[in-house]
């Protein structure tokens, strides 16, 4: 049975108001505003019932925390402090102004930025210490350790986990293999809530169901900045159909929505409504084709352009066959799909390298032809999860670190152009289809 990780960023603090660097500095605090917004996290996590929660002790995050508990519907456990929850060192940073860190260390800001793994701290204290470090190598080994030592605590439980910013994306990625490089690609917002199912130990298959939900906060997700210098990409996976329903495989078998699949591409829609868009595609299949031109009723001046190479994984003589028909006529080679998915080859169809390949491929030409613009993207849970592999620096290996529920949408963003780092800014946002934090969409086989 998964442990369920639920990860919360702290609300606004008086830093982030004035634009300061926090790491571990204590005199941060959070505003009106970062109460309010702790009170709408607690109220969207109120009725689930939590085995334990953990706390960075630093008073931001700690009164997060606090605010959290006292809103659950169930007893809430003792809150726990752990020091390895709290912010990534900055030592030589903290209580400066953003802008004075950029013009006062050039280099090491940019580092910061563009290669965070590159990052040094080196000086001396005002006690005569010298000090040598790489902020982010440590922060994650300090995640590392955060992990060894809760999991084998609570398995099979739900924990509550309130922190920062930089601690919360470096236990994301310590969790699912995602490099000390790529440390800015995850976003976290203030209150944005996560979720993740650990299926034992770190080490042992992870599951990332959701990242940095903001709808309980009244903002669907994180705002554009100003600087955005490539596209917005909105990456849809189509409604349910009734072979997702029945966990039947489907693959390149052109199976349509059901009614329930329509029903959660009208709610994507509405979803979606108020949301600039200024471009569409999807793969040609019924499925996601369905679903993007619900999506479009509320957007008609838009024409919906159909990429082959975002079809769906071909299963082969899997197609339209349930697990246990699989494994009786293919035996081991489910099983092996389930732990190894790179290293199979579909009897007559693909193999994720050639996924991998095209749909890469196709995600890259729509990207560096897409300027500054909003696009909508329709596709499948494996080309969705691959696209998602892709932008975190992910292999095939990595395959089902993701969920990618019927309806749900994912946000990416290319901060520095097409050619730049891309930045998940949300991830299977499912709020709007059954309301809570939780996916409870049917996601089926692929």
């Amino acid at each position: 049975m998964a442990t369920r990780i639920i990860l919360v960023r702290h609300g606004e603090s008086s830093y982030n108001v004035e634009r300061r660097i926090q790491g571990h500095c204590d005199e941060s605090a959070l505003t009106e505003a970062g109460r309010q917004m702790a009170q709408q996290a607690g109220l969207a996590l109120s009725g689930i019932k939590f085995d334990a929660i953990y706390s960075s002790p630093l008073q931001r995050a700690r009164e997060t925390a606090e605010i959290i508990a006292a809103t659950l519907t169930h007893p809430a456990p003792a809150l726990q402090m752990r020091d390895r929850l709290k912010e990534i060192n900055l030592l030589f940073w903290e209580a400066m102004p953003f802008e004075d860190v950029k013009e006062k260390f050039p280099e090491s800001y940019e580092h910061w930025q563009s290669a965070p793994h590159q990052l040094r701290m080196q000086g001396t204290l005002p006690d005569g210490q010298v000090v040598d470090f790489y902020p982010v190598l440590d922060l994650f080994e300090q995640a590392r350790e955060f992990w060894r030592g809760i999991l084998p605590h609570h398995e099979g439980q739900t924990v509550l986990v309130v922190a920062h910013s930089g601690v919360n994306r470096a236990l994301i990625s310590s969790a699912i293999g995602i490099q000390p490089d790529r440390y800015q690609a995850v976003q976290q917002s203030n209150c944005g809530i996560s979720v993740m199912n650990f299926a034992g130990g770190l080490g042992s298959r992870v599951q990332l169901e959701s990242l940095n939900l903001t709808a309980h906060l009244g903002a669907k997700f994180p705002a554009l900045k100003p600087d955005l210098q490539g596209p917005r990409m909105l990456l849809v996976r189509h409604g349910e159909t009734d072979w997702n329903r029945e966990k039947r495989f489907q693959g390149w078998v052109d199976v349509p929505l059901n009614e329930m699949g329509r029903q959660q591409a009208q709610q994507a829609a509405e979803f979606l409504r108020s949301v600039t868009i200024d471009r569409a595609v999807s793969s040609p299949m019924l499925r996601p084709k369905e679903t993007a031109e619900i999506v479009l009723s509320h957007h008609p001046a838009l024409t919906l352009e159909l990429f082959p190479d975002l079809r769906e994984i071909s299963h082969g003589l899997w197609e339209g066959k349930l697990e246990s028909e699989i494994e009786s006529q293919f035996s081991g080679q489910l099983q092996q799909w389930q732990e190894a998915p790179a290293t199979v080859q579909m009897p007559e169809g693909e193999n994720l390298q050639q996924v991998w390949e095209r749909a890469i491929g196709c995600w890259r030409d729509i990207v560096a032809s897409s300027g500054q613009q909003t696009v909508l993207v329709v596709a499948h849970d494996a080309i969705n999860k691959a696209i998602l592999c892709h932008v975190l620096g992910l292999s095939p290996e990595n395959f089902w670190n993701f969920r990618q529920g019927n309806g749900a949408v994912s946000v990416i963003d290319y901060p520095k152009g097409a050619d730049g780092l891309p930045v998940l800014q949300s991830m299977n946002i499912t709020t709007h289809l059954a309301g809570g934090v939780l996916d409870q969409t049917a996601a089926g086989a692929l």
